[in-house]
């Protein structure tokens, strides 16, 4: 075959694939399909991402209100193969929509009014075969994440938790009051006062249920983290003929931030994949436990004791566990296997208290300072601390001027990048 013969438009996009960051994955498969069955919007919906689960390229009207809880429904009402096309509500109203599921990480794609694609010039093939090697490519991505995207993706993961539980609090609020109102003797029109408060009542369910996802989204239970461990090991387990035995997390135990889990998904992959490679191992076992504040993991192995912390595997994934401010210890016995213990802390590190003395901030000020970290709003505050909500206010504007933001959000993100929360 002739260079000329190559299908150099496909070999092109997926390289562009291959070699797009993460923040322009989306635009680069967008830019893939068009020609195929072109649409006004992609978005791409993925649990692995746990800081930034929507990646999204198109009309501004639409990936700018598509949400979490519509992906989360389409992707329920999916088969598990083949596309999907029909209509779906999307960015707050129904739309014509082609979807697709990743059966290995569970990933979806969503483009949003495609175009009729010709069934003989394999066009749809086409999407679905560079669908895979996307979602692939965020898998690995994310398992070999920098240590700077690990720290960014952790703080926007508890920033959208914040945000999201500032949002609950002031609809909720709103809806409550609004119940009350309609639910009030002194109004007529009975009929349709039952029906906007059942409206409501709905509204109300559906935003608690909302918020509900969005912390389920960024954190894991410990004993699904490790059966999705199960699973990702399983297919290397069935042919190595080596025995991988696994220890089971106390189900009770804390559930992990999102960014821990996969990354000790991605540690314990590795480490793994190191011991089978050495001579003489039979067996390999893997255990989790969680105290609380870290999670615990020892893999262990019955070879002979050949593995040393220098090995590039080893020090490449003692690398990743620092990034998480965790540690590595490996206990190695000639003749009895390695031992590797890795601790993963739960939670961000907080920074010490010095980190904060150039902003100048009077005692009170502090406060209401870890106050709003800790996403609670003026009257909550004013109740905590004794003093009137003006107070608060008046506290506030004079953070806004010592810490030179313009916003409560700009305020609290400063806040939360130096460790505050209150105490």
């Amino acid at each position: 075959m002739s260079p000329s013969d190559l299908p150099w438009p496909l070999l092109r996009s997926v390289a562009a694939l291959a070699d797009a960051p993460l923040s322009q994955i989306a635009e680069r498969l967008r830019e893939a399909t068009l020609p195929s069955v072109g649409s006004s919007a992609l978005v791409i919906f993925t649990e692995d991402c746990t800081g930034r689960p929507q990646k999204k390229a198109g009309s501004e009207d639409i990936i700018s209100k598509v949400s979490i809880a519509e992906l989360d429904t389409l992707r329920a009402a999916l088969p598990d193969e083949g596309p999907w096309f029909g209509e779906a509500e999307l960015a707050g109203k129904p739309r014509q929509a082609m979807a697709l599921k990743h059966a290995a990480s569970n990933a979806l794609l969503v483009i949003t009014d495609p175009l009729p694609a010709d069934p003989g010039t394999g066009g749809l093939d086409l999407v679905a075969f560079l669908w895979d090697i996307t979602a692939r490519r965020i898998q690995e991505k994310v398992a070999d994440a920098p240590p700077s995207y690990l720290l960014e993706s952790r703080a926007a993961s508890a920033e959208r938790i914040r945000v999201t539980a500032e949002l609950t609090d002031l609809h909720s609020t709103t809806l409550e009051t609004l119940l009350a109102a309609l639910r009030s003797s002194s109004m007529d029109h009975a009929t349709a006062r039952t029906t906007v408060t059942d409206l409501a009542a709905r509204a109300l369910v559906g935003l608690r249920t909302h918020s509900d996802r969005t912390t389920d989204l960024v954190k894991e239970p410990v004993a699904k983290a490790f059966e999705r461990l199960r699973e990702d090991l399983r297919p290397l387990t069935s042919f190595s003929g080596i025995e991988v035995q696994f220890i089971e997390p106390p189900l009770n135990g804390r559930a992990l931030p999102g960014e821990v889990a996969h990354a000790a998904r991605a540690i314990v992959r590795g480490l793994v994949l190191v011991m089978m490679e050495q001579p003489d191992v039979t067996r390999i076992r893997t255990h989790w436990d969680c105290d609380g504040e870290n999670l615990l993991i020892n893999v262990r192995d019955d070879g002979g004791g050949a593995l040393t912390t220098e090995d590039p595997s080893i020090s490449r994934l003692d690398r990743r566990v620092q990034a998480l401010t965790g540690q590595l210890r490996m206990d190695v016995m000639s003749g009895w296997g390695a031992d590797v213990f890795v601790s993963l802390p739960l939670d961000l590190p907080a920074r010490p208290a010095g980190d904060v003395a150039g902003w100048n901030l009077a005692a009170r000020e502090l406060e209401v300072l870890q106050h709003l970290a800790s996403g609670h709003r003026n009257r909550t505050i004013a109740s905590s601390m004794g003093i009137s909500e003006n107070t608060v206010k008046f506290h506030v504007r004079n953070l806004f001027k010592k810490l030179d933001v313009g916003s409560r959000t700009e305020a609290i993100a400063l806040a939360h990048s130096h460790g505050l929360r209150q105490s």
